[in-house]
Order: C-alpha cells, then structure tokens, then sequence
C-alpha cells in the first residue's frame, strides 16, 4: 500500500469523508503513476462513452425501437448538449468541490440510473428528457475529471489516455455490439454504458486525493490567468476550433465519400482501420508529452492536420481519401490532449482544465450542427472541407501562448 494510503487509513473519520475513508482502505496508485494516468482516462471518459459508440446507439433504436432517424437524432442531440452545460456548470464550481471523488460517486451512480430507465421506458417523449439528464450528468463527470486530470502533476499523459481509451471502448463497442444487438435487441449499446460506468465506480477508490491547491501553490503557476488572459482565451479558443473542423467533416463522411463517388463498402472499411490507426496518436502523445515542450510538436501536428484535411478536396482517388482519414486521425488523438493540457496550465485548481472540456464538446457539438446547415443549403463538400481547414489554421493562434509556457516553465525549473 502506498504511503498515501496509510495515512488516509490512519486518519480520524470525519461525516464528510465516507467515500474518502472508504477509500483509504484501497491500495492507492502512485498520483503521477501510469496506473493513475489510465484510472484518470477511464473516469474522464465515462461520461461521455457513448459518443464513441454513436453509430450502433442510432442504428439500434431505429431498427429495434422503430424511431424515425429524425427521433433517432434529437435523442443523440439531446445526450450531446447535455454534455455542454455539464460541463460548462462544473467549470464554474470545481474550485468549490473538495471531495471531488463523492460527487464522482454520486455522477456515476445517477448516470447509471438514467441508463436504467433509458432501458425500462422505451418511448421517446422519455427519451428525450431521459438522454438530456444524462448528457448533463456525463458532461459534469467529464469536467470533473478533466479539472482533476489538470492538478495531477501528468496532465500531459493523462489527456493522451483518455483518447486512448476512447479509441480503444469506441473500436470494441462498433466491432462487437452491433452483435450483441442483432442476438439480444435494441438496447444492449445502454448495457454496454452501465458496464463502462459500473467499471469506472470499481477504479474510483485506487485514485489518488488529488487535493485542492493552497495559495501557495496556486501563486506558483507558471501563467497566471489574470495576466494571462489572451493566451487562455485563445487557447479556448484553438480547442474549439480544432474539434468543430475535425468534427464538422467526420460527421458527415459517409455522405462525403459518396458525393466523390466511392462506394459504401469502401468507405466503411477505411473508416474502421484509420481509427484503429489512430489509437498511436494519443500513444505518441502520451510518449512525448512528458519528454518534450509543447511547441514544436503541436505546431507540427496543427501542420500535418491542415494538409490532411484538404486533402478531403482530392476524396475522388482512393488511396487519398484513405491517408486523408489516417493522418487526420492520427493528428485528433494527437492534438487534443496537447490543447487539453495547454489550457491546464493556467491555474493549479483545475478550473481551466474544466473549461478547455467545456470548448472541446462545444466544437463537437457546433461542427455536425453548422456543416449539416451548410450541405442541406447547398453548399458543397469541397467548399465544406475549405471552411474547416480555415478553422483548423485559427489553431496556429495558440502556438505562441504553447511558447509562453514553455518559456515560464524553464524559468521556473531554472528556480
């Protein structure tokens, strides 16, 4: 046991530390720990599992529920923009959560129920409503995590594992759940949730404290946001930008290999191993986010990222739309734990971690939304894929706020 752990079990009970002295019975994992790098991904993606599993969720309930795919998508819209005012509520609150690991309990639990009922009361003036709580729910855990993830001391490494584990959970669950829905019905993908949530609950009590900053720590920022203002706004900014370009084109990408004229099949199996593929960018990120500063990778990466995506524009040869979907995987899982941990910088209680959260599913969320508006106006594929590497090049904006923390960093390592 660690010695974190002995001196949890050896302190007092007191009433507002139940889950915390429960705790302290388990064997903690080291706080800057590999382990507590993947227990921080699992519960920082809990949350928000079923966006990985998107695609079989849809698919289910049209087939096995009867829904319409317009009914179909206000259940998924309604998850989605739940997530964004979890988040964006927990973003205001997390510096006054110090038993941060209780309302992970009490998140996890609630999110469970909503996928209990989700089950049990089949009928989309439910769902709707159903879905919404839980997005709301989910979106709150994620920030929390994300807040945690931000004070740990392996920002960095933890961001990169929580893309890693949602590449892998959204690779088993497309691989092996459409099934498990054909043998056992419509709702096995909200199984497939309780399972992750339930193995999340499990990993809580081996998590470190990942305690509150006290003044003095917090003084001892590299960047503080009051003076620090621009860069963090862009930095927001740059997370929100990157995430509705990538999204904006992924959503849509059956449609947009269509209207290049390549077959379904062809698309459909690109599609499975570029995201296999894409698993090594948030290995690579996790690698080199604790050996390297921020700046050249991530300039690096924001670069290979905008060639990828214009090369969308050349989706009519093959080969180009199969590296097109590669390299701009492998990128995504690349860029955005960097961005993530770049917004972690600018204070020790998390609170701007939380919010870089917040930007990302804001992208995720407005990219599907103004692409769909755009196509179903008229506008073109190619004039689509325009618009998002426009956005994606606004990201450059954040390379000199990466350098200004590297730079405070070395300072402050230099004593």
């Amino acid at each position: 046991m660690s010695d974190n752990a002995e001196s949890l079990v050896s302190q007092p009970l007191g009433d507002r530390e139940v889950l915390k002295n429960i705790s302290g019975f388990f064997p903690h994992a080291a706080p800057q720990s590999w382990a507590a790098s993947l227990l921080l991904a699992f519960l920082s993606s809990a949350g928000l599992y079923y966006v990985n599993i998107f695609p079989v969720i849809v698919d289910s309930l049209m087939a096995g529920a009867g829904l319409t795919a317009a009914q179909a998508g206000e259940i998924t819209f309604a998850n989605t923009i739940g997530a964004v005012i979890g988040a964006f509520t927990v973003s205001l609150f997390v510096k006054k959560i110090p038993q941060w690991k209780l309302a992970a309990f009490a998140l996890l639990i609630c999110s469970i129920g909503m996928d209990v009922l989700t089950i049990f009361l089949a009928n989309l003036e439910l769902l709707v409503p159903l879905r919404l709580v839980h997005g709301i729910l989910g979106g709150a855990l994620v920030g929390l995590g994300f807040a945690v993830i931000a004070r740990s001391g392996i920002a960095g490494r933890a961001y990169s594992m929580v893309l890693l584990v949602q590449y892998t959970g959204g690779a088993i669950g497309m691989l092996v759940l459409p099934g498990l829905v054909t043998k056992f019905g419509t709702y096995v993908p909200f199984y497939a949730l309780i399972t992750f949530s339930l193995a999340t609950l499990a990993m809580l009590p081996f998590l470190a404290d990942y305690p509150l900053p006290t003044k003095q720590q917090e003084q001892r920022v590299p960047l503080n946001p009051k003076v620090a203002m621009g860069p963090m706004l862009i930095t927001l900014l740059a997370l929100f930008c990157f995430q509705f370009a990538n999204m904006a084109l992924f959503a849509f990408i059956f449609d947009l290999g269509k209207s290049f004229g390549l077959e379904l099949s062809f698309i459909s199996k690109t599609l499975f191993w570029a995201n296999l593929i894409a698993i090594s960018g948030a290995a690579l990120a996790a690698y080199t986010g604790q050996r390297f500063t921020l700046t050249v990778p991530l300039t690096v990466a924001l670069l290979i990222t905008l060639g990828g995506l214009a090369l969308f524009m050349f989706s009519r040869l093959q080969p180009v739309f199969i590296l097109a979907n590669v390299v701009t995987g492998i990128t995504w899982a690349f860029c955005v734990p960097y961005l993530l941990t770049m917004a972690s910088k600018f204070d020790a209680a998390g609170q701007m971690g939380a919010f870089g959260g917040f930007a990302s599913k804001m992208g995720l969320a407005c990219g599907p939304l103004v692409a769909g508006y755009f196509i179903s106006a008229g506008g073109s594929y190619t004039q689509l894929v325009v618009i998002a590497c426009g956005m994606l090049a606004f990201c450059l904006l954040a390379v000199p706020s990466a350098a200004k923390i590297d730079q405070r960093e070395h300072q402050a390592a230099l004593g």
